[in-house]
């Protein structure tokens, strides 16, 4: 199954996925997108040979357009798209062209603690001061609106304890290392199955 991986940090999603051994011989990654120039993914990218792009829509020089990115997804024969990390918002045209064939990975337990502007620390913020208990990670289909698609899995982690929104993130971090291999390699298996109002995980 081939991959593209979106990004706009360190990338530590993308290294977890290329050094998953489980999914060694199930999955390939063809390419990395980023919303910035440089980024810690891109060093990841780069000393496994991958080809990477940065993408914009205001023509800056040394990006791409999401345009130009779709059409190049198509010609790489990209599967799945996998968001890690990455924080802006896809464009119609790209969802569109991969419909149910995008997917964003969330530190946090959605619906809860998403839509604009939740992502990275500013979640784990907010979840410390809510006093949640538990916190956690989602895998999700990605559609127009920002954390709102299907949710594919969640998987919690205790919180009850913390004393800094950092070390919710370091805990949910360790747990989104774990989950989206895990769904990756049942889309390679072929065992996420849509129904109306649920994602179905087979054995």
């Amino acid at each position: 199954m081939n991959l593209a991986v979106f990004v706009s940090g360190r990338g530590s999603n993308l290294n977890a996925i290329l050094s998953n051994l489980e999914l060694k011989n199930k999955v390939q990654v063809k390419v990395v997108i980023s919303d910035k120039k440089k980024c810690g993914a891109f060093e990841i990218a780069a000393e496994n040979s991958l080809p990477a792009y940065s993408v914009s829509e205001k023509n800056n020089q040394g990006y791409i357009s999401f345009h130009d990115v779709t059409k190049l997804l198509v010609d790489l024969e990209v599967d799945l798209i996998v968001l890690a990390g990455f924080l802006k918002l896809i464009p119609d045209e790209l969802i569109k062209t991969f419909k149910n064939r995008i997917i964003n990975i969330h530190p946090a337990l959605l619906p809860l603690f998403g839509g604009k502007g939740m992502y990275g620390m500013n979640v784990h913020k907010a979840v410390f001061e809510s006093g949640m208990k538990i916190s956690g990670a989602t895998v999700h289909f990605v559609d127009e609106i920002f954390d709102n698609g299907k949710i594919i899995t969640q998987r919690c982690v205790d919180i009850s304890t913390v004393d800094s929104p950092e070390e919710i993130a370091q805990k949910v971090l360790s747990v989104e290392h774990q989950i989206l291999p895990y769904v990756l390699g049942k889309f390679a298996d072929k065992k996420i199955k849509l129904s109306d109002d649920r994602v179905l995980i087979e054995v």
